[in-house]
């Protein structure tokens, strides 16, 4: 399958889009880091949210302090989500899992 040819206005206007959205993607994990966002907050939020919902559970849990590639693995493990899981794809189980995993 081609991909569809696009007219220089709309590839600037695609790539603003995707700007914005890792702008507001690192906005969000930044927050994450600084204690201003909670876990369950964004979870909360991921259906409705197209940002917190697009973004992975792993970038989630990484950007908490204290936790890197090897104990956000193991969280996630403990919690039964599969590493590339979306925000937005979690059950109300998976979520409170990994509440609880996280506390």
């Amino acid at each position: 399958m081609a991909l569809p040819t696009l007219t220089p206005e709309q590839r600037e206007a695609a790539q603003a889009k995707s700007r914005e959205a890792r702008q507001a993607r690192s906005a969000l994990l930044a927050g994450i880091k600084s204690g201003d966002e909670t876990i369950p907050a964004v979870l909360d939020r991921g259906k409705s949210d197209p940002i917190a919902g697009k973004t992975k559970v792993s970038q989630l849990v990484r950007a908490l302090p204290g936790y890197g590639p090897a104990k956000a693995s193991a969280v996630l493990e403990q919690a039964g989500i599969p590493e590339d899981r979306r925000v937005a794809g979690l059950g109300a189980r998976q979520r409170e899992a990994l509440v609880s995993a996280l506390s």
